[in-house]
């Protein structure tokens, strides 16, 4: 049994070197806007052995912020732990630093997510000879199904500050420690695809943006991800306080478009081609602004004088300007993911 562990962690260890993570903590896009507080809701029962949760969070489309509900997600391989994302000051504005897998919980910002994530470390379960072992006192166990429980009473203040960022004012003012700051700099394995298509999922549901549920989302929670219409769908049951952003009506209404740096691959020849495509972006996006902008200036003039006609103009602008700002975040995101080193870890997801 303990050479069968060995070999396992070599092969742990062997594929998280051989990748390197995408996170969104390397897309250089900062939103002027603190991310609302965190909702309080249940925690669905866990669907089965190997599944770790992973906590809810707010996340941004380019226009506003959407929930990203809380789900149980299979490891990618025995012995890995989830650490969350979180949101940073990071001077002038607010940075996302993307969840990973790794053997060890690093920093997550301090931030309380609850159910074993409260602000340091994870008390939730651990890994026992391949075995995922988990803490009753902070999960929802049916244990007539999985049998891999204990029960250690956790003190956590649920009653405190649901601030979900960290620095800033008003943010969580933690600091990693110097284990947390050396597995920053270790490689690590990003979110698996069930995690990406249950964001993917979240940002296309009008009901989790958090203009139209205000801080308490009718989908909170769900038993596996991408699920978000699975009967072990949970609601919030207490909103979290948020500052609504001023609504953009036109592109002119909208911040600058942020230039973001290539990344330093190491290659000057690739590096400039990938600069060059960041401008070439960068320069479509602004004349596609300048166009619409234009267009519904024209559509203005037409409408003159006519107030009912102006008001419904100024809701089909809106809904316009919204959807570019969504397409544009998109555009940028996925091409500074294409710019990154990007390898499949060797995982086969059994346990």
């Amino acid at each position: 049994m303990r050479i069968r562990f060995s070999f396992r962690w070599v092969a742990i260890i062997l594929a998280m070197l051989a990748f390197t993570a995408v996170s969104l903590a390397q897309i250089d896009i900062s939103v002027n806007i603190a991310p609302p507080e965190l909702p309080v809701y249940e925690q669905p029962a866990c669907p089965g052995d190997g599944y770790i949760w992973t906590p809810g969070y707010w996340a941004w489309d380019g226009y506003e912020y959407f929930w990203v509900p809380g789900t149980w997600v299979l490891a990618p391989e025995p012995g890995l732990l989830w650490t969350p994302g979180y949101w940073a000051w990071g001077g002038n504005g607010f940075l996302f630093h993307e969840g990973y897998w790794a053997p060890q919980v690093g920093f997550y910002g301090g931030i309380n997510y609850g159910f074993g994530y409260f602000g340091q470390g994870y008390e939730g379960g651990r890994w026992d000879n391949g075995h995922f072992f988990y803490n009753r006192a902070v999960n929802n166990i049916n244990v007539t199904e999985i049998h891999n429980v204990y029960n250690t009473t956790v003190v956590n203040n649920h009653n405190g500050p649901r601030v979900s960022f960290n620095g800033g004012n008003g943010g969580i003012t933690a600091r990693p420690t110097a284990d947390e700051e050396r597995m920053a700099r270790e490689k690590r394995i990003p979110p698996v695809a069930a995690q990406t298509q249950h964001l993917e999922a979240a940002r296309a549901n009008p009901a989790l943006r958090v203009s139209q549920n205000h801080g308490k989302p009718p989908i909170a929670a769900t038993p596996r991800a991408a699920a978000l219409n699975d009967h072990g769908v949970v609601a919030a049951t207490k909103g979290g306080k948020y500052n609504p952003a001023p609504r953009a009506v036109h592109p002119n209404d909208l911040p600058p478009i942020a230039h973001a740096p290539a990344p330093n691959t190491g290659n000057p020849n690739l590096d400039r081609q990938y600069q060059q495509q960041r401008q070439d972006l960068y320069s479509q996006q602004q004349q596609e602004r300048q166009k619409l902008q234009q267009q519904q200036e024209q559509e203005h003039q037409h409408a003159k004088g006519n107030i009912a006609e102006t008001q419904q103009l100024e809701q089909r602008h809106q809904q316009q300007t919204q959807q570019m700002a969504r397409q544009h975040y998109q555009q940028q995101v996925q091409m500074q993911q294409r710019q990154q080193p990007h390898q499949e870890p060797h995982t086969n997801g059994k346990h």
